[in-house]
């Protein structure tokens, strides 16, 4: 058998390599869809489109389609950086699909941006309540589809260098549908009842050196928004939030970049359920249930480290922190959930990865496929 050893692993190495396409082979695949690694500044709008699959805690095992659109508004215009467009959707084993967007841009050398996100839900989740203490305990939750809509278009316009003063709209709305506890739904003690909507205006302040939004190598970025909600904005509830974050970029070298995100979120007033802070997304708290940890505030902080590898390839590793409170003073008072992670990422436009990301939380952990970059 030892003879047979050397032939046996030649054997198997030929065919793996006769069997896994080249590289170029993998180009003139997805050049049809246009995910070909460039960007055509000719066209008003650059597609490029590329499916994945995914697993997170709140959808299982599903299946996304990632649509990016590179464009620059005003050809001349040789200040602002490239705009971008991404649409996404899923569907996924427990019955979910929805639709989202993402758009980034900017006009008049930097001068004007115009930002806008936006969603629509249709997925079987649970709710577990309000608080730490409600979100660790399992026998706690109730399953529930939620059925939302939700939309933030904001305007922003240059006031200093990278300086930014900008108004917004927030709406969503959302439903909690067919309860699992009938008469005794968690929902029923909540002042909005199983459908909320919010609607409010904002006003933002931020501070932006990044070299690139969607994928930034290096600079500063900080933001402030201030969001009213009452009804005479057509809002059920009158309440505030007030939205904090910091990212840092710093390039290790021409391949590797060591990215740190702040995150802070405040509520008052009469807050719906579907209107917390909460700790666990594709973003942020990565590895968590979204929505199984929500209270009035909540504050995270990640490390990233990014890493291209050769050709269209690279790899992150990332390790962060969460905290939640009802009273704004006492928020770090209470317990941290870690967060650790990695993911790969395929570059299917200049600087416009894909990624598959794999988080890991306390007892619970996630597969997340999505456009961009977390932060």
């Amino acid at each position: 058998m030892r003879r047979w050893l050397p032939l046996l692993l030649l054997a198997a190495h030929t065919a793996a390599h006769a069997t896994l396409p080249s590289r170029q082979q993998i180009d003139d695949l997805l050049r049809p869809l246009g995910a070909d690694n460039q960007f055509d500044h000719r066209k008003t709008i650059d597609w490029g489109v590329l499916p994945g699959p995914f697993y997170t805690p709140e959808l299982g095992l599903g299946i996304g389609t990632a649509v990016v659109g590179m464009y620059r508004p005003d050809s001349s215009d040789s200040v602002s950086q490239n705009s971008t467009l991404a649409l996404k959707g899923f569907f996924s084993s427990t019955g979910a699909f929805g639709v989202g967007f993402e758009n980034y841009s900017f006009f008049a050398n930097d001068q004007w941006r115009f930002f806008a996100t936006g969603s629509m839900k249709n997925m079987p989740t649970y709710y577990w309540g309000t608080g730490y203490q409600a979100g660790r305990r399992d026998s706690n939750k109730e399953k529930y589809t939620q059925q939302s809509l939700q939309v933030a278009p904001a305007v922003m316009y240059r006031i200093a260098d990278a300086t930014y003063l900008g108004l917004g709209w927030d709406f969503s709305s959302t439903h909690a549908d067919d309860p699992d506890n009938g008469d005794h739904s968690l929902f029923l003690a909540e002042a909005a009842g199983p459908s909320s909507v919010s609607s409010g205006v904002s006003a933002r302040f931020s501070y932006d050196t990044r070299d690139f939004v969607a994928n930034a190598s290096r600079g500063q970025y900080f933001n402030l928004t201030y969001t009213h909600f009452a009804p005479e904005l057509g809002s059920d509830s009158r309440f505030e939030t007030l939205e904090s974050q910091y990212n840092l970029y710093h390039s290790l070298s021409a391949k590797s970049v060591l990215a740190l995100d702040l995150y802070g979120r405040f509520a008052s007033g009469e807050v719906p359920w579907d209107r917390l802070s909460e700790l666990g997304n594709d973003n942020r708290m990565r590895g968590y249930y979204q929505g199984r940890y929500r209270d009035r505030n909540a504050f995270s902080g990640q490390l990233e480290y990014r890493r291209k590898l050769n050709w269209r390839h690279g790899y992150v590793l990332w390790a962060g922190t969460g905290t939640m409170s009802r009273d704004a003073g006492d928020l770090g008072r209470g317990n941290w959930l870690p967060t650790v992670g990695a993911g790969y990422r395929f570059e299917f436009k200049p600087r416009m990865n894909v990624r598959l990301d794999f988080g890991v939380g306390r007892q619970s952990s996630g597969f997340y496929f999505q456009v961009g970059e977390a932060f």
